[in-house]
């Protein structure tokens, strides 16, 4: 992918970001660099290397199974609301 000025000018006017022209051209090269780099990773052969999620091995990993809880403070929770009904925030209509 090529990283020109008028991308970055597009970026910058979808994020509303206002740059100077010095920025933008700063921005081009980095975002050039960028995608360099990226581009020499795909190139890297990782044929019979399994993909990991983690640097400790899958075996290090302890697990610990889901429980639905309610943190155990909920009534110290509830008790910081200005308004609270059977457990609830209750807050002012904003929609008609």
């Amino acid at each position: 992918m090529t990283i020109d000025n008028k991308l970055v000018e597009r970026i910058a006017k979808l994020s509303r970001i206002s740059l100077t022209e010095t920025e933008v051209n700063n921005l081009t090269s980095e975002l050039g660099n960028i995608m360099d780099w990226i581009e020499q990773l795909s190139e890297l052969d990782t044929e019979g290397i399994n993909p990991v999620f983690s640097s400790f091995g899958e075996e290090d990993i302890k697990y610990r199974a889901d429980e639905v809880n309610d943190g155990g403070y909920r009534d110290e929770v509830i008790s910081n609301a200005p308004k609270s009904e059977d457990g609830f925030f209750l807050v002012p209509k904003v929609v008609d």
